[in-house]
């Protein structure tokens, strides 16, 4: 059901106009409003039960109080609804956008957060358009996106169960003298050798039986995504973007099915900033300052591209692996050309930075990240010259 937090004022408009609706959606409740240049205030207020059925109403509803070729955009921030509102608006004719909520310009009292305020506050973005809009990727794209994050997920259920049977043992006085490196075929035996004392014994027992699985689970979840990585719309991008050190599978086709369209960015390095890999800035008059990357946007890309820039901090400048020929084969000359420019100035950069100029090797690593995220975005817009 419907309920009115304000109610409605009849006041037709004189000239024709662009509607915006700005939706706060929360999985119970949605709370909408009205925003037009005409009146230049929020209006038409209403909080609803959370169905999209109530929109469309609320929509009908409202056009009485606007010209009949009044055009409707309607608007919510980026969130746990994905991207469900969106196709059930757009399915029965309704234009709708998904803000990036990061992006948005908002002069609202951040202790006095509400919302009507939200829904004000996005109903604004819409018409000013001081956003960006969140890429709404095809079905395909969307199914294969929620399957690799699943696979994510397990990766860090493995990195949980490693850590607490690490810790057990480690609370009960065992260690592991076989070197520094754990999770090797001499810890593993030395860790199913060992002997505990009673129900201490059937937890380390429980713990591994947890790892192997994790493992096995982890293995045959990368052999569905390699499955899925030679269909025909992605093999050829995935088998690009493998040219880059430090970029497999995974991340390839990660990269492909989340960003969609590469060609929406304008430049590489609009591309960064979608990534929030660029250096956040402070600055006024003649006085800059610079500060950590700003972390707005796509925080698995993000991350996937940092892991990616750690391969960059290891081997000789210029010396290509087995691994990495095999994974260039196929591919045109230019783009094996392109790949190897970017592997050896990156590998060169990040040992001028760290060897040279003292930089902590987490800095340099992420300034990696951002230039390989520009070299990624040549690649997918065949900017390879």
């Amino acid at each position: 059901m419907v309920t009115g937090i304000t109610a409605y004022k009849r006041r037709p408009l004189m000239n024709n106009s662009i509607v915006y609706v700005g939706m706060d959606v929360h999985k119970e409740s949605y709370t909408v409003c009205c925003y037009t240049f005409d009146k230049d205030k929020v209006e038409y207020l209403q909080k609803m039960n959370a169905d999209y059925k109530n929109i469309l109403k609320y929509i009908e509803g409202i056009r009485k109080r606007y010209p009949e070729n009044a055009e409707y955009v309607c608007g919510y921030e980026a969130g746990c609804l994905g991207y469900a509102l969106y196709h059930q608006l757009t399915d029965h004719g309704v234009e709708c956008k998904i803000l990036a909520p990061t992006t948005m310009a908002t002069t609202n009292n951040k202790r006095i957060k509400t919302d009507k305020r939200d829904a004000g506050s996005i109903a604004r973005c819409l018409a000013f358009h001081t956003y960006s809009e969140v890429y709404v990727p095809t079905d395909e794209d969307n199914a294969i996106k929620e399957y690799i994050r699943m696979r994510d997920d397990q990766k860090k259920f493995l990195k949980s169960t490693k850590q607490q049977i690490l810790a057990l043992v480690l609370r009960h006085g065992k260690r592991f003298d076989g070197g520094k490196t754990y999770w090797t075929i001499a810890h593993m035996k030395w860790l199913t050798a060992l002997k505990l004392e009673g129900a201490l014994q059937e937890s380390l027992d429980e713990y591994l039986i947890t790892y192997e699985h994790l493992m096995d689970k982890i293995e045959r979840l990368d052999q569905r995504i390699e499955e899925m990585a030679i269909g025909e719309k992605y093999e050829e991008k995935v088998s690009k973007l493998k040219c880059f050190i430090g970029v497999k599978t995974h991340t390839a086709l990660s990269l492909i099915v989340e960003v969609g369209d590469f060609d929406r960015f304008a430049k590489a390095g609009n591309f960064s900033a979608f990534l929030g890999l660029v250096p956040s800035e402070d600055s006024s008059a003649e006085k800059q300052n610079k500060y950590a990357i700003t972390k707005a946007g796509n925080s698995h890309l993000r991350r996937l591209l940092v892991e990616s820039a750690q391969a960059y901090t290891r081997g000789a400048i210029g010396h290509k692996s087995k691994a990495l020929k095999k994974r260039q084969e196929g591919n045109r000359p230019d783009v094996i050309a392109y790949a190897d420019k970017a592997n050896e100035r990156l590998r060169r950069r990040f040992y001028r930075m760290t060897l040279k100029n003292g930089t902590k090797r987490n800095v340099a690593a992420t300034a990696i990240a951002r230039e390989l995220a520009c070299f990624v975005w040549g690649m997918m817009t065949e900017n390879v010259a």
